[in-house]
C-alpha cells in the first residue's frame, strides 16, 4: 500500500475518484481536513487559510512574513497523517508538500474543460461563462503558487508518477488503475520508508513551531531529525554579533525545539551573519 497523493485542477473529479480509491484500498482520504486543521494549530479561520493558500502570490510579497507559516502548518498536519499510515490526499499540493517523501504515489488528474464546466456550473451556482473564467482563475493560481514556492511548473508530468485524463475515462477505471499500482512494491511502505515519515514528520512539527515563535518565525533554518534527535542549522543574523550566536538565542531555540512533542534532544550548527533578526 502506499501514500498517495492526487493534484489537478478545480472540478476536475479528483475528490470523486480519491474517495472511491481510499474505499477500494480500505486508507484514509484526507482533502480539506488538513486545512481545517491547519488553520486550527495557527489560530486562525478556515476561511483565512484557505485564502493564504490558495490565492496567487502578489508581485514581489514576502514569503516569510506573510505565507510560510501556512505552508508549513500544511505540511505539518500532512506529515503526522502520512507517518500514522496509507492514506489518499486530494488537497493542496500534496505531492510538493510531501515531496522528500519516500515511496510517494503522485497522481496528477487532468479533464478538458467541457467535463469541468458542469461541475463548476452546479457547485459554484454560475452560469457557463462565469464557470469557464472560475477555472481558469483557479487554475492559474495554483500554477503561481507552485512556481512561486517550488520554482516548479504545476502541470509538468515529471513531477508525477501517472497522469490520467478522466475526459477518456471513468472513476471506476481510474481507480481500478491507481489501486494497482499503489500496491507495488515500488510504492509500498517499508520500515525504511516508514523511518523516514516519521522522521520527515517531526522536523515538519520542529520547522512549523519555530516558525510561530517570535524570536524564531523571519529564520530560513534547515530542520532535520533522526529517530527524535533534530539538528538545526542555518544562518543566523545578529547585529552585535557578526561572527558567533548568541547563547541566549540558542537557549531561545532549544526551548523552542524541546516543546515540540516527540523531540528527545536538539543541536544546532548555527552560523552568525550581521543584521537584524527578520519577522
Amino acid at each position: 500500500m502506499a501514500i498517495i497523493t492526487i493534484s489537478r485542477g478545480t472540478m476536475g473529479l479528483a475528490t470523486a475518484l480519491a474517495q472511491k480509491l481510499a474505499a477500494e484500498l480500505g486508507v484514509k482520504c484526507l482533502g480539506r481536513e488538513v486545512v481545517r486543521e491547519a488553520a486550527e494549530k495557527l489560530g486562525v479561520s478556515h476561511e483565512i487559510m484557505q485564502k493564504k493558500i490558495q490565492e496567487a502570490p502578489a508581485f514581489l510579497e514576502r514569503w516569510v512574513s506573510e505565507r510560510k507559516p501556512y505552508v508549513l502548518a500544511m505540511q505539518a498536519v500532512l506529515a503526522d497523517y502520512a507517518a500514522a499510515g496509507n492514506l489518499v490526499y486530494h488537497g493542496h499540493a500534496g505531492h510538493l508538500l510531501l515531496r522528500s517523501i519516500p515511496t510517494l504515489l503522485r497522481v496528477r488528474i487532468i479533464a478538458p474543460l467541457e467535463v469541468r464546466i458542469p461541475l463548476a456550473m452546479e457547485h459554484e451556482h454560475l452560469n457557463r461563462d462565469e464557470a469557464k473564467a472560475y477555472i481558469q482563475k483557479v487554475d492559474e493560481a495554483r500554477a503561481k503558487w507552485a512556481k512561486f514556492l517550488y520554482g516548479v511548473d504545476w502541470g509538468d508530468p515529471q513531477l508525477y508518477d501517472i497522469v490520467i485524463n478522466m475526459g477518456g475515462t471513468t472513476i471506476e477505471s481510474a481507480s481500478e488503475i491507481l489501486s494497482a499500482l499503489a500496491r507495488r512494491p515500488e510504492f509500498s511502505l517499508t520500515p525504511e520508508a516508514s523511518k523516514k515519515l516519521q522522521d520527515f514528520a517531526l522536523a515538519s512539527r520542529v520547522k512549523l513551531a519555530l516558525a510561530m515563535n517570535p524570536a524564531t518565525r523571519g529564520l530560513e533554518l534547515e530542520v532535520q531529525a533522526s529517530n527524535g534527535e533534530v539538528s538545526i542549522g542555518g544562518a543566523v543574523p545578529q547585529a552585535s554579533l557578526p561572527f558567533k550566536v548568541d547563547a541566549r538565542f540558542e537557549e531561545e531555540l532549544r526551548a523552542v525545539t524541546l516543546g515540540v512533542q516527540g523531540v528527545k534532544g536538539v543541536a544546532f550548527a548555527l552560523t552568525s551573519r550581521p543584521g537584524g533578526i527578520v519577522d
